[in-house]
């Protein structure tokens, strides 16, 4: 005999979408922390929230497969990894080298050697890649991708990943000469500093969600990451001490 359809046929479905709902919510306030509190939050923020939103989501029954952190895929994306570092270190070499694109690389915060190095072997994996990676591509893509499509997973992923960046890039053409001597140092240019961060960065997180579903690990796009943050601060300390 057949029946109507079980009440709890779409049990699943709500689950997954509450889940989805939580951890954007997690990202929001991770942010916010992040950002607009004391100095010792802002440094411990993001990293504590990551740990704290995989293991909420494991709890929740997302998978480690499903976030590209089974052991298999982290296998399979180490080929991956290792060709987005390589591409990325001769892009960013190649940038440096020319004056009309090297300006854009003079960064105060990376002005030094020292602090280039500290950045790209620490504060860059420890604080920012690592965390990113696992909340956005590894718990976030995940969560998305048991409710929608894989092009509404990376859209939608890569549109969260260039919003995260609004509070970070408060400021940013201040900081950079390259973007001052085009934007200038107005209001108006800091909107369009903003505006040009969450483009670039909803881009890169296109480009990173896509090693994340074409390799099935998390490993190749936290290679990624890490070259294009490592290499952009490098990359500055050169540019300091060549001609500009």
């Amino acid at each position: 005999m057949t029946g109507l359809p079980s009440a709890s046929a779409g049990a699943p479905r709500r689950r997954s979408v509450c889940l989805l709902v939580a951890v954007v919510a997690a990202l929001v306030v991770t942010n916010l922390l992040a950002h607009f509190t004391g100095h010792w939050t802002g440094v411990f923020a993001v990293p504590i929230a990551a740990v704290v939103i995989v293991a909420g989501a494991r709890a929740a029954g997302l998978r480690w497969r499903e976030m590209g952190l089974s052991r298999s895929e982290v296998r399979a994306g180490i080929p991956y990894a290792v060709g987005a570092v390589v591409v990325v270190f001769a892009v960013v070499s190649v940038a440096v080298a020319i004056p009309a694109t090297r300006q854009f690389f003079l960064s105060d915060r990376f002005d030094s050697a020292t602090a280039a190095v500290l950045a790209a072997v620490v504060t860059i994996p420890l604080q920012t890649v690592l965390p990113e990676e696992l909340m956005f591509r590894g718990v976030l893509q995940g969560s998305l991708g048991r409710v929608f499509g894989v092009r509404w997973t990376l859209g939608l992923g890569a549109l969260a990943f260039g919003l995260w960046h609004v509070s970070s890039s408060l400021g940013l053409t201040a900081g950079n000469e390259g973007f001052t001597g085009i934007l200038g140092s107005g209001t108006l240019a800091q909107i369009a500093g903003i505006v040009g961060a969450v483009i670039a960065t909803g881009a890169a997180g296109l480009v990173l969600g896509w090693l994340r579903h074409r390799s099935t690990s998390l490993v190749a796009p936290i290679a990624f990451h890490w070259a294009l943050n490592a290499t952009g601060a490098v990359g500055a300390a050169v540019a300091w001490h060549l001609p500009h």
